[in-house]
């Protein structure tokens, strides 16, 4: 299928995503020959949440002008499968299975999953949030490992799992109350301002690297100390580019390289290659390998998510 035929798919995905969060757009990968979006609104007790499933190149928001501006919420975002890229006001961030974030309806924001994810959404008002007096933006990655964090993970889990139960609007106050008084120890500490050129160095050194894992893929040599040779910069260099998003660069090539195996295994026009092929062809040189790590990604071995794809095309 090429990705004229996808664009139905993506505009009620579209629909769906800019009633529940916003003016967001949805873009596809070069590479995309089958997409997933799902979604799940419900409203608990006055309180927005929603289930997000997607395999989307990107869902972008950019800052709008005053009289267009969706300024009404904060959402707390809880990364339940798969990996993303969170881009939050000059922020960026790796949201892994189990992390958290908040992220303000007002600012400039993308999500680029790392093939498919799974996100739950919680709406909570952005006024409240702004009452806190945080340093900085109203987003970001948020702390877990604290006792506030350990508290709030454990109320967002409690929130999931009771998520069909009739909620008063009593609850959804409550609940929104408890999320709120939550969040201010939680919300990871923003660069100051006499650090933040240095960020935006950082960051734009991780774009071009993001760029040539795209280009060189393919190449089984592909690695920390060839990108650093052919940058011009030291291998310690490198390696910071991805510190300040608790990622690595090593770490960042494997899911590239699986994301676009993914993407072919899900290709119809190419079933008649193997999967070693396929995985070869993205700089994989061990088969046995490739299947372990996949289905660590995906929750599926590449032969069962081939069938998955080949059933919804």
């Amino acid at each position: 299928m090429n990705q004229d035929g996808l664009r139905p798919k993506t505009a009620h995905w579209d629909n769906a995503i800019r009633s529940a969060c916003g003016s967001f757009t949805t873009y596809l990968r070069s590479e995309h020959s089958l997409f997933i979006g799902e979604m799940v609104q419900r409203d608990l007790g006055g309180v927005g949440f929603a289930e997000l499933r997607t395999n989307a190149g990107r869902i972008a928001k950019f800052r709008q002008s005053v009289d267009d501006a969706d300024d009404r919420y904060c959402f707390l975002i809880v990364q339940r499968k798969g990996f993303c890229q969170l881009h939050l006001d000059g922020q960026s961030i790796e949201l892994a299975p189990g992390e958290l974030a908040i992220m303000d309806q007002a600012g400039e924001c993308s999500v680029e999953p790392q093939g498919l994810i799974e996100q739950v959404s919680i709406s909570i008002s952005r006024d409240r949030v702004r009452s806190l007096h945080l340093q900085g933006a109203l987003s970001g990655k948020l702390q877990t490992n604290c006792p506030s964090g350990r508290l709030l993970r454990s109320l967002v889990n409690q929130i999931m799992h009771d998520q069909e139960v009739c909620f008063t609007g009593d609850d959804g106050l409550g609940m929104q109350d408890a999320l709120i008084a939550l969040l201010q120890p939680t919300l990871v500490e923003r660069p100051s301002s006499s650090g933040l050129e240095e960020i935006l160095q950082i960051n734009d050194l991780r774009r071009q690297i993001e760029r040539m894992v795209s280009d060189h893929l393919h190449r089984p040599d592909l690695s920390p100390e060839w990108m650093a040779n052919q940058l011009g910069i030291s291998i310690r260099h490198l390696y910071r580019s991805f510190e300040n998003s608790g990622d690595s660069v090593c770490r960042f090539i494997q899911r590239a390289r699986l994301q676009r195996c993914a993407s072919d295994l899900g290709n119809p026009c190419l079933r008649h290659e193997n999967i070693t092929e396929i995985a070869y062809r993205w700089g994989f040189s061990d088969s046995a390998h490739f299947s372990k790590i996949f289905k660590k990604q995906y929750q599926q071995s590449p032969r069962d998510y081939r069938g998955e794809a080949v059933l919804c095309s």
